[in-house]
């Protein structure tokens, strides 16, 4: 009987032993999580801290004006057409015929383009002059004109009878 007594008081002992090892150790997780949040937080209060600053440095500078700007992108265009123009000038004859010039380009296509106009626009005359030549008479000229035309009899369809 005392062996039996023994064993049922081991086992819960046991039981308790092994469970407050499972909570120190859950325990220690949950400290080294916190530590680590703890960290990042940190970290995370720096940062808004730094981009705040560079904010207010920033709000303080004073702003160029876009007129400044503005010549700035011209006075750069025009050096950089410059630029361009000095080293086309570096470069032998032959290379230079191998390299197109915008200007050209610009040249071939307005006269291509002015083309394209004049042949519209002599379309559109002859569209205009073809349907006046076919025109539809008024009614009065067609009553006066007893024999019809030879197009018109051969395009208008035979009369059908129609019920009634």
């Amino acid at each position: 009987m005392k062996k039996f007594f023994a064993l049922l008081m081991l086992i819960p002992f046991a039981m308790i032993c092994s469970c407050q090892k499972q909570e120190s150790a859950a325990e220690q997780q949950l400290a080294q999580r916190k530590a680590e949040l703890d960290a990042r937080d940190k970290a995370l209060d720096e940062r808004e801290r730094a981009l705040a600053e560079r904010e207010k440095v920033r709000a303080r500078a004073p702003g160029i004006p876009s007129d400044v700007q503005s010549r700035a992108q011209v006075r750069d265009a025009a050096e950089l057409k410059a630029e361009r123009e000095r080293r086309l000038q570096q470069l032998p004859p032959e290379l230079r015929g191998l390299i197109a010039d915008p200007s050209q380009g610009r040249d071939q296509s307005d006269a291509r383009m002015q083309e394209r106009l004049a042949q519209r626009q002599r379309r559109t005359e002859e569209l205009q002059r073809a349907r006046m030549a076919h025109a539809v008479k008024p009614f009065g000229a067609e009553a006066t004109s007893s024999t019809p035309s030879p197009a018109m009899e051969a395009t208008s369809p035979s009369p059908s009878p129609t019920p009634e």
